[in-house]
C-alpha cells in the first residue's frame, strides 16, 4: 500500500542573495553564503487525513518532505554524495495517543492487511517505517522522507496544520554544512456534519448500506480505497467497486451544494494558500474545474493524483520558456540547472509568497528580510519588474553578471558567477512580475 512519492515541480532555479546580509533574517543565525544551499518542501502542500480511525477512514497520517542541495560555484549543481540530509518537527515528537489519532495504529491491520508483521504498525511510524524524525533517503537527485506519520497536533497539545520541519545538511564526518525550515502541513478539517451530522461517519456509512445494498456498518473500521481505488494510496485501479474514490466523492457531491472547503481543507487550514493563486473558497475550480468536471474527466479517463492541471494551463508557455513540462507535472519537474521547480517555487497549493509567513522560511532566508518574499532567485526581490526596461536587456545581464558585477542579485545564492547572457537565466529571462 505504497502510495507514490509525489514530487512537486515548475521551472525556475538560481537562488538568491540581493542582500550583503550572511545570515538569516529569522535570527537564527543560520548562514546564507557558503559551500552549500539547501531547499527543502512538503510535496503537495497540504495533506489531509482523518480526524478519528474507527469507522470509514480516507486517508491515513501521511506526509512527504523533499529537499535538494547545491553546491554553490560556477556553475552550482545538485549534489548527493557524501552527504547526509536529517530532518526533525519542532515540538512534535509523537503522534500515538494525541487526540483520536492513535486509532489508526491500533486498527492499521484492521486497516491495511497484515503487512506489518506480527506486531502490527509500530507507534509513531508512518506506512512505510518513518518516524517524525531521522535520516532523509537520497532518491536520485534529491533526499526524500516518505510517509512521515505527522498529526496537526504539536507535543503542548496546540492544534496547527503547519507543522514546521528542521533540515540539516551534515557532510561525512557529521559537520553541518546548511540547514533550513519547510511546512509539514497536515490537516484533519473534513467537514462533513454541515450535510451529515454529528455523528457524520456513522451517517455516511448507514447512507452508502442504503443506496448501494452494502454492509460497511458491519466491517467497520475499513479503508474506502479498498473498493475503491485511490492512487493517492497506489492503486492504479478503481477497485472492485470500478469506480475511483475520488470519482464516487466529487460525482456524488456535485449536485449537494458541497463545496471543495468543505471536504479539502478548508475555512481554518486553507489548504490553497498561495498569494497569487489563492482566492476565496481556495480558488480551486480554476485549475481542477468545478466537482462534476473532476469526475467526469476521470469517467473520461484521467488517473486522479496522477493526471492533474499543469502550469501551462493558464501561464502561456508560448511566452514564458520552460512552463510546459510534458510528460511531468510540476511536482515532478525541474528545470534550471536540473533543480525542482518546487524548490524555488515551492509546493502547489502554496507557490511563494504564501499567504503563511512560515511557509516564506526559505526565501527570507535566502533573499534577506529586507527584500520582498519571491520565488526563490526572482529578479522581483529588488525589481518591481523583472524584465527590465525595453531594450536595456543587455545592460540588465552586464550590471548583474560576470566575475565583477554591479551588484549581486538573487542569482547569487548559488552561482558565484553569473552568465551576462541573460538567454541563460532561469525561464531565458522571459518572466515578469507579475507572474513570476
Amino acid at each position: 500500500m505504497r502510495k507514490p512519492i509525489f514530487a512537486l515541480a515548475l521551472v525556475l532555479a538560481a537562488f538568491s542573495s540581493c542582500s550583503s546580509s550572511t545570515t538569516s533574517p529569522t535570527g537564527d543565525g543560520v548562514p546564507t553564503t557558503g559551500d552549500y544551499v539547501v531547499l527543502a518542501w512538503n510535496d503537495l502542500g497540504m495533506h489531509c487525513l482523518n480526524p478519528t480511525y474507527d469507522q470509514a477512514v480516507v486517508l491515513p497520517p501521511y506526509n512527504n518532505l523533499w529537499a535538494q542541495v547545491i553546491q554553490r560555484g560556477n556553475p552550482p549543481r545538485v549534489v548527493t554524495a557524501g552527504l547526509t540530509v536529517e530532518f526533525s518537527l519542532e515540538d512534535n515528537t509523537f503522534s500515538y495517543g494525541k487526540r483520536d489519532y492513535g486509532q489508526f495504529w491500533d486498527n492499521a491491520v484492521a486497516l491495511f492487511g497484515d503487512i506489518f508483521g506480527p506486531g502490527g504498525l509500530e507507534h509513531d511510524k508512518g506506512l512505510t517505517g518513518t518516524g517524525l524524525s531521522g535520516e532523509m533517503e537520497q532518491s536520485g537527485d534529491h533526499f526524500v522522507a516518505e510517509a512521515i506519520p505527522v498529526v496537526p497536533v504539536n507535543d503542548s497539545d496546540v492544534w496547527s496544520p503547519y507543522q514546521v520541519a528542521v533540515i540539516v545538511v551534515k557532510n561525512a564526518a557529521g559537520d553541518e554544512l546548511i540547514r533550513t525550515k519547510a511546512i509539514v502541513p497536515v490537516s484533519d478539517e473534513i467537514d462533513c456534519s454541515k450535510c451529515h451530522g454529528a455523528d457524520p461517519w456513522a451517517d455516511i456509512i448507514e447512507k452508502h448500506d442504503e443506496e448501494h445494498a452494502t454492509a460497511l456498518a458491519d466491517t467497520v473500521p475499513f479503508l474506502c480505497a479498498l473498493c475503491h481505488g485511490s492512487p493517492a494510496l497506489g492503486s492504479v485501479t478503481p477497485g472492485s467497486s470500478g469506480i475511483f474514490l475520488s470519482k464516487a466523492i466529487h460525482g456524488s457531491h456535485a449536485d449537494r451544494l458541497a463545496t471543495c472547503y468543505d471536504c479539502h481543507p478548508g475555512q481554518v487550514t486553507q489548504c490553497s494558500r498561495s498569494e497569487r493563486h489563492t482566492a476565496t473558497g481556495g480558488n480551486c475550480e480554476t485549475c481542477h474545474g468545478s466537482m462534476q468536471q473532476v469526475a467526469d474527466r476521470i469517467t473520461g479517463g484521467v488517473l486522479p493524483w496522477v493526471d492533474e492541471p499543469r502550469c501551462a494551463q493558464c501561464h502561456d508557455h508560448s511566452v514564458v520558456a520552460g512552463v510546459a513540462t510534458p510528460g511531468a507535472l510540476y511536482r515532478n519537474s525541474t528545470g534550471h540547472g536540473g533543480v525542482y521547480c518546487a524548490a524555488c517555487h515551492n509546493s502547489p497549493h502554496v507557490m511563494y509568497p504564501s499567504l503563511l509567513l512560515a511557509d516564506n522560511y526559505q526565501p527570507r532566508q535566502y533573499h534577506g528580510s529586507s527584500h520582498r518574499v519571491k520565488t526563490i532567485g526572482s529578479c522581483g526581490v529588488c525589481h518591481s519588474d523583472s524584465r527590465g526596461e525595453v531594450g536595456e536587456i543587455g545592460e540588465f545581464g552586464e550590471a548583474h553578471g560576470g566575475s565583477s558585477p554591479e551588484h549581486k542579485n538573487a542569482c547569487h545564492t548559488c552561482h558565484t558567477v553569473v552568465p551576462t547572457d541573460t538567454s541563460k537565466w532561469p525561464h531565458s529571462y522571459q518572466w515578469n512580475n507579475s507572474n513570476d
